[in-house]
């Protein structure tokens, strides 16, 4: 069995107190590997590791720091079969997937930073009769947090470390425990490039021991966090008093609007991807949707019947469009709201059920699920369930519809459907999301900002509000003598 270990000051080590985790392969419900329970112990020593590189890292030229970041996404390009097939073991999710979305976007993730820093400009303003200049500086904080998911292990991960890395920064990170392995990879070939030792941190361990350490350690500068919005809340609530940076990435329950005149055919391909891409485990997904009532019979039918074409299978097979779920917890929680489904006045019109699969009767598969909701204030509307379980409901106009998306606590992203301009322009600016995409889904570039409103976060990742985050602007004033 492979022992998982932390990568503190450039070394790969067992946790300080002993303490071991189990790691799961979530296709098979087997232990293939264990991760250190890391501890308090262990971040501290992370923590004066990082201290220690952080005077020279953060003189490091902005050449030097770029060329090591394209050296780490060199490495992992090189290695990216390995990578790809440590994140379908780890994660359950299909290999494909892993080959095609999440390691090559962790490998941009690494290069866009690295390139993204060299235009990293600062500003001087000329104050005209003071005989006065005032320029901007921005400085790194020091030592950083960075927590991230199971989710999208490497892909979320590299987005926060590489622009942490990038604006000089040393970095304290904890993957998720339930999803360590290429984090662990990545340690490797840190190793392999010109990163100085203990620049970069990995602790492995679970929230509440490793997580909360790394929250409240007093040199810690700021905290970016990926997760769950009830443990955002407990994360503020260390962090705030102490006045750290905070950049908080939480959970999403996103509408998914369609419109009579959309490109339909285009829409449904589109909507099955939204809803069932990773297991539904994107915090991205579309899992409410509502659809004009004028087609929506229509909708149902086809919606369903593409549904049941999916094949759920081992994550290894290309033929299979769903893997597994992460963990038997989660496939739990998940299948508790689907057997919940009648209490709450809603009919289940296809899946609803665990998958025995051949050879990985152990594992923890689910149909793809299909739930007709009367009310959009039930649980299964109201509460992000993060697995393959979608609702649809009819809506009668757009000021409804509008109304339909905006009744959750959730802000994160909005998808809408129609060839109408004016309606496009109309429901882009009133709904409340921090993203809103129309007549596409996950269409990303790397350059704009990433987050959402009301219980989604705080704050933004990607482009050039990362390096925002993690940098500090000093203002500095000069009045020169007139002649």
């Amino acid at each position: 069995m492979q022992d998982i270990k932390n990568f503190i000051g450039g070394k790969l080590q067992n946790p300080i107190d002993g303490s071991w985790l189990d790691n799961y392969n979530p296709a098979k419900g087997e232990v293939y590997s264990r991760i250190p329970a890391s501890n308090s112990k262990d971040v501290e020593q992370a923590v004066e590791e990082a201290k220690n590189a952080f005077p020279v890292w953060s003189q490091f030229t902005i050449e030097q720091r770029s060329k090591t970041l394209h050296e780490i996404a060199d490495k992992i390009e090189e290695n990216l079969i390995a990578f790809a097939e440590a994140e379908s073991l780890d994660n359950g999710k299909p290999l494909s997937l892993a080959l095609a979305i999440d390691i090559p976007r962790a490998i941009s993730n690494f290069r866009f930073y690295a390139q993204a820093i060299t235009q990293f400009a600062s500003k001087s303003h000329e104050t005209v009769g003071t005989n006065s200049i005032n320029f901007t500086l921005k400085k790194p904080l020091g030592i950083v947090g960075c927590i991230s998911p199971w989710n999208l292990p490497l892909y979320l991960f590299s987005w926060k470390i590489a622009p942490a890395l990038a604006a000089g920064n040393c970095v304290v990170a904890k993957p998720s425990e339930v999803t360590p392995m290429t984090a662990y990879l990545l340690s490797e070939i840190c190793k392999e490039t010109s990163l100085p030792e203990g620049v970069l941190n990995i602790v492995h361990g679970t929230g509440p021991d490793t997580g909360q350490a790394i929250v409240e350690h007093p040199q810690i500068k700021a905290i970016s966090f990926t997760g769950g919005t009830k443990t955002g809340e407990m994360i503020a609530r260390t962090a705030a008093p102490m006045f750290k940076k905070l950049s908080l990435e939480l959970g999403g329950k996103n509408p998914n609007l369609i419109f009579a005149d959309c490109d339909y055919d285009k829409m449904l391909q589109t909507t099955i991807k939204s809803s069932f891409a990773n297991q539904g485990q994107i915090c991205l997904c579309g899992s409410r949707i509502f659809v004009e009532e004028s087609m929506y019979e229509q909708f149902k039918t086809d919606f369903v019947a593409e549904v049941k074409k999916l094949k759920v299978g081992p994550p290894s097979e290309a033929s299979s469009n769903l893997g597994a779920l992460v963990s038997k917890e989660h496939l739990e929680k998940v299948y508790k709201y689907i057997q919940d489904a009648p209490q709450q006045d809603a009919t289940i019109l296809c899946g609803g059920n665990k998958v025995e699969v051949e050879d990985h009767e152990q594992g923890y598969y689910l149909e793809p699920t299909v739930i007709e909701v009367k009310s959009n204030r039930c649980a299964l509307n109201q509460q992000e369930i993060f697995g393959p379980v979608v609702t649809l409901m009819p809506f009668s106009s757009e000021k409804e519809a509008l109304a339909l998306a905006n009744d959750v606590r959730y802000g994160l992203s909005a998808t809408v459907w129609t060839n109408d301009l004016n309606r496009t322009m109309r429901l882009s600016n009133q709904l409340e999301a921090g993203i809103v995409w129309v007549n596409t889904w996950l269409n990303r570039d790397l350059r704009t900002p990433f987050g959402g409103v009301k219980d989604s976060g705080v704050g933004r990742e990607g482009g050039f509000e990362a390096l925002e985050f993690f940098t500090e602007p000093k203002n500095i004033c000069i009045q020169y003598a007139a002649e």
